[in-house]
């Protein structure tokens, strides 16, 4: 049966059923009943002028018709069915494979970085070599094993991978998150996880994964970040008597009316420093043992780092203003040393709840610091100074002894359990490395501790950059005095050209040593004219060690 209109409704009717609300009083009421259908105007504005209304319309503007809530979302599959198309056009003898359910899921897994060109997944440029990465290598693993459809084997985007710690070329992490959607379940596969590690190198291992919830986003659910940074114990030794930071130190105490906190230390003491070799002084320094009094005074200095501070001068050409320089580390210790082969190490922990932009060189140059106000006697004052907003150069630690444990999701955790019981359909189980912490101590030890400790019994790593350090006889370590003062020679101002800065060499940015000619340190690296004061610390031979 049908409905007569009024006659008022008669005249607004047209051929559309969806039409935007109106405001006909000018009151916010909104809402007109549905048989009142007015025609809009070629510029989306409701034609009213011409109508028999009993109102003043004079309050009405133009409304725009609502967008459509799903506009973003059909723009998306219409993008994925034409990639779909477009891989079946390439593969026509393919087969089309039935679509199997996607999950979003969080995979735990580990590596050894020393081969890979960094974490995230880098797309191979047209006339260039195929970058290898961890992603990368975990992404082709997915594929083949099918969890992730060969519609997806592309582009890791269509999937949504994300990762909780973005590592740099030659980190290594024995536990990190990528999180995507994929396959939980491959038809024919029983064991996935087994499956996906016989396609991966051996210095990836992908310990698990789990169902998260859909909103899960590695990076941003990130609560903090746990690492680890190991180094001979031999580098809290004090400056090698006359070598130039010796000398440029000593002179500077004095002038101060001080003397350097490591007159007559026991170790060069004992023989003649002018006279003996640096192969001699390396066979020395490795059967060298810290004692108590110097883990009691790094504990100490480590200290002064947590909670909230202003790391500016640990980052790289960051205005020392910018708020984002305030970072807060939760907890930082120092574990006792432990002896491998003939070399005792020691182990710094870092719980950083935000690390700063290039991270890697933040938490070496941590590292740095904490080491070199150790070994010269500076006191522990220094650190706030440096947390001012005063400039100085503070170099890196060698890469090699970085190692992140893995990320911290304790707000992602704490929510479910709070929100959700464990039968609740929603219900996703917490992300928690410790369940696969046998297997991850001992891919720890094989790939990662025996090949760090490996290459500083071949190459002498540590010792090199240790003596690098001693050979320059610049002021940039001026502020490692007595006193604890940055003086004015240390400081480095904007728009000055420091004279004789210390330069950083390439060579200790490096994890891996090849033994072979494919993948070669330069010397080229070692030996330019702008380190020719510091090639007095790498000699020829460690040079020629460094080649592989």
């Amino acid at each position: 049966m049908d409905r007569k209109l009024p006659a008022e409704a008669e005249s607004l009717s047209g051929p559309s059923s969806k039409r935007p609300r109106l405001d006909l009083e000018g009151e916010g009421n909104t809402h007109i009943p549905k048989e009142l259908k007015t025609d809009l105007s070629p510029t989306g504005t409701v034609n009213v002028a011409e109508q028999p209304l009993d109102h003043d319309t004079s309050c009405d503007s133009p409304i725009k018709p609502k967008k459509s809530k799903d506009k973003n979302l059909r723009g998306r599959r219409r993008r994925d069915q034409a990639s779909r198309d477009e891989w079946q056009a390439r593969n026509p003898d393919a087969s089309k494979e039935p679509r199997l359910p996607k999950r979003e899921c969080a995979l735990m897994i580990g590596f050894c970085g020393s081969k890979y060109s960094g974490m995230q997944f880098q797309k191979t440029q047209p006339g260039l070599p195929e970058q290898r990465t961890i992603e990368g290598e975990l992404f082709k693993a997915l594929v083949t094993a099918g969890a992730v459809s060969k519609d997806n084997s592309e582009d890791p985007v269509k999937v949504g991978l994300a990762r909780a710690a973005r590592t740099d070329a030659g980190v290594h992490a024995v536990g990190n998150i990528v999180s995507l959607k994929m396959i939980m379940s491959v038809p024919g596969v029983d064991n996935l996880c087994a499956r996906i590690n016989t396609l991966l190198p051996p210095d990836i291992r992908l310990w698990g994964f789990q169902r998260v919830q859909r909103s899960f986003n590695a990076r941003l659910l990130c609560d903090a970040r746990k690492y680890t940074y190991f180094f001979p114990s031999y580098l809290l030794i004090p400056p090698k008597p006359g070598s130039h930071l010796d000398r440029v130190l000593r002179e500077h105490a004095t002038s101060q009316g001080c003397e350097i906190p490591w007159n007559n230390d026991p170790f060069w003491s004992t023989i003649d420093p002018s006279t003996s070799t640096w192969q001699e002084d390396m066979i020395r320094k490795r059967a060298w043992r810290a004692t108590p009094a110097h883990l009691e005074r790094l504990r100490t200095i480590i200290q002064k780092f947590e909670k909230t501070h202003n790391f500016h001068n640990f980052t790289v050409a960051q205005d020392p203003r910018d708020k984002t320089n305030n970072r807060f580390m939760k907890k930082l210790q120092v574990a006792e040393p432990a002896v491998y082969g003939e070399t005792e190490w020691i182990a710094v922990s870092l719980d950083g709840q935000s690390f700063m932009l290039h991270q890697y060189d933040f938490l070496r140059k941590m590292m740095f610091a904490l080491v070199m106000i150790c070994r010269t006697g500076t006191p522990n004052n220094l650190l706030d100074e440096l947390f001012e907003l005063t400039r100085v150069h503070i170099p890196k630690m060698p890469a090699l002894g970085l190692l992140l444990e893995y990320p911290v999701f304790t707000g992602y955790n704490t929510r479910i359990a709070k929100k959700l019981a464990p039968s609740d359909p929603d219900y996703r189980e917490p992300i928690d490395f410790e369940n696969y912490s046998e297997e991850m101590n001992s891919f720890k030890q094989q790939y990662i501790y025996d090949n760090m400790r490996s290459i500083e019994d071949r190459k002498g790593l540590f010792d090199g950059w240790i003596r690098s350090i001693d050979s320059y006889k610049g002021n940039d370590f001026l502020y490692l005095n007595p006193k604890g003062i940055i003086p004015p020679e240390a400081i480095i101002k904007k728009g000055e050209r420091r004279q004789d800065p210390f330069r950083e060499r390439k060579v200790f940015n490096l994890t891996s040593f090849a033994e072979d000619d494919s993948e070669k340190v330069q010397v080229e690296e070692l030996t330019d004219e702008a380190n020719e004061d510091a090639e007095e610390s790498l000699t020829k031979q460690q040079l020629e060690e460094a080649e592989g």
